[in-house]
């Protein structure tokens, strides 16, 4: 019988036969802080290799990627819809393109050496094209000569067959995907791939990387065209299983087992919604990357999916505190594979059981109060959302929930507005993405890039080698550095910093890259401040002789002359021994 573990071994030892380097899984917090925040695909570590830059492993990888995504929890409870998730995925970095991906696709799903699903079950998408890029047909016609037939090859429009960019610029393409009938009836007569009954299961998406979005929102064909592939674990293993969702396998039934015994009025979908969102808070706060519930950024996802998941067992007649309980089943199905979770297993509990006394008391008064606006208005105003946020913790995406289960709608701008001065903080949780980052690798974004090299060495050299970098964000309009440093830096020591800076910038250094193990780059020096358990087994180094060597994804100018003039604008703390400098690059 196949299950999870099975399915990800055998997909890897095929590509391991095809020529792929087996990578490892990237950190579910993204590096840097790129466009998203969090790792949503594979793809996202590998930017700077989509866009021409040598990855140390070669052209063709593959691997099983930690996912986290926010842009469909609200359909989250159906068949196969999760924030976290497993993805397995194989990359060709301007090597072989859309004949041998999908060569390679039809071989693994058909042939009977790897998962032998029937020929005759599998249909297919493509993109049907537009004014940015034509109608895939050289895809149709490898599918094809592969064994599909022309009634199971269809052409779907961008919102459905076209992946990326990763943030407002950077690579995208057409794709096309792979759906395996379960054998149920069809909807309707316009029933097909994509439809959302459940008859089409999509178990694979292989991307084109062809073209870089720009800034003004061209699509440019790229000098190096990649294949980058993506395939649900979950979704996956449930076909192979036979089962009719996902929450069937092993990858949940522990917790959703769970969730029924603890129920008194046990219903299907509040316990995949439990199970789903609980197992991505494990997954995230068990990295020991310092992310735990809060009102920014990752920290507010975190908090939303705690809070989702209790306001669902309270309508399941769980009472009382239950999180450990299902955490202690992800920490037990996954820490074979994923040892951190153990190892972390204090710090999960702690931070779950906090967020849940602290929410759980509230919950329903706000409930209470939910329903009294509701009876006495007979709608609940941008201003009473607000009223449930700001006095019982309510994020508006739960008001809004509550809401649409009464028939009724929320006035998000009415929110907004009276929110203004968290308006960031609930679009970023929203929508899980930043204003801008690294992956738009404009040519001032890797001016800076490089500059927070210089600055995370002159920060050593003024203030001690306590200091390590805990994160960055690069815009074009600014750099954000965080660094451990336990006590305020005072003006004298940041104009120290700023004049170590520029001075390496006004010598003109070469900036190099090489290519080594992470054990040799450390014994040469090279600052490598993040878990080894999530790098390959070549990494790059960057050197800038007699200022900075570091561990790096790039990319970065050749020479720092590149840079132009560095100022420092503010420094302030971000938390306990955590500091934060926000600079600028002037011509």
């Amino acid at each position: 019988m196949w299950t999870a573990k099975k399915l990800a071994k055998a997909y890897l030892d095929f590509f391991r036969e095809k020529g792929h380097a087996i990578i490892p899984s990237a950190s579910l917090i993204p590096e840097h802080d790129p466009t998203v925040l969090f790792t949503t695909a594979g793809m996202h570590p590998l930017v700077p290799f989509l866009l021409g830059q040598k990855h140390p492993e070669g052209k063709r990888l593959a691997n099983n990627q930690k996912c986290l995504r926010t842009d469909d929890i609200d359909e989250v409870g159906d068949a196969s819809h999760h924030t976290f998730f497993f993805m397995l995925g194989n990359w060709s970095l301007g090597d072989y393109f859309k004949k041998e991906a999908i060569e390679y696709s039809f071989e693994f799903l058909t042939s009977r050496k790897w998962l032998g699903l029937d020929k005759k079950r599998i249909s297919v998408s493509c993109f049907k094209g537009d004014k940015d890029s034509p109608k895939d047909v050289e895809s149709a016609k490898h599918w094809e000569k592969a064994g599909i037939p022309k009634k199971r090859i269809y052409f779907f429009p961008k919102k459905d067959n076209w992946w990326g960019p990763a943030g407002k610029t950077g690579p995208c393409g057409p794709d096309t995907e792979m759906f395996y009938d379960t054998g149920k009836k069809k909807c309707g007569k316009e029933c097909k791939p994509g439809c959302g009954c459940g008859k089409y299961f999509e178990i694979w998406n292989d991307v084109f990387m062809q073209y870089n979005k720009t800034a003004e929102g061209k699509f440019e064909k790229l000098k190096q065209q990649n294949v980058d592939t993506g395939m649900g674990l979950e979704r996956t293993v449930a076909v192979l299983q036979g089962k009719g969702n996902d929450y069937e396998t092993e990858l949940f039934r522990p917790m959703m087992e769970k969730a029924k015994e603890l129920s008194k009025s046990y219903e299907e979908k509040s316990a995949r919604i439990i199970s789903d969102h609980l197992r991505a808070v494990v997954f995230v706060i068990g990295e020991g990357k310092g992310i735990v519930p809060s009102n920014v950024e990752q920290g507010y996802v975190l908090r939303r999916l705690i809070r989702r998941s209790i306001r669902h067992a309270r309508l399941l007649g769980i009472e009382g505190m239950f999180c450990r309980q299902i955490a202690k089943k992800v920490i037990e199905a996954y820490s074979g594979e994923w040892p951190e979770l153990e190892k972390n297993s204090g710090l999960i509990f702690r931070e779950l059981e906090a967020e849940e006394e602290k929410f759980g008391k509230i919950l329903g008064q706000g409930v209470k109060m939910f329903e009294k606006i509701l009876k006495k208005e007979g709608r609940i105003s941008g201003k009473d959302a607000f009223l449930l946020y700001q006095s019982f913790g309510f994020p508006l995406e739960m008001t809004a929930e509550i809401a649409r289960e009464k028939g009724i709608k929320i006035d998000r701008k009415a929110f907004e507005k009276e929110f203004e001065n968290h308006q960031e903080i609930s679009r970023q949780a929203s929508a899980g993405k930043f204003k801008s980052g690294l992956a738009d690798h404009s040519e001032i974004t890797v001016r800076m890039h490089t500059a927070t090299h210089l600055l995370h060495a002159a920060l050593r050299k003024v203030l001690g080698e306590h200091v390590q970098q805990k994160g960055s964000n690069i815009t074009p309009e600014r750099l954000r550095f965080d660094f451990s440093n336990p006590e305020k830096v005072t003006k004298e020591q940041l104009e120290k910093v700023e004049k170590l800076v520029n001075d390496a910038i006004g010598k003109g250094i070469a900036v190099k890259r090489e290519e080594m193990s992470l054990e040799e780059a450390r014994k040469k020096g090279a600052l490598a401040f993040f878990d080894s358990k999530y790098v390959p087994e070549k990494v790059s180094v960057y050197t800038i002789e007699g200022v900075s060597k570091e561990v790096c994804a790039g990319p970065h100018v050749k020479n720092t002359k590149a840079i132009g003039k560095f100022r420092i604008k503010k420094e302030e703390a971000i938390s306990a021994g955590v500091r934060r400098i926000k600079a600028v690059i002037e011509q």
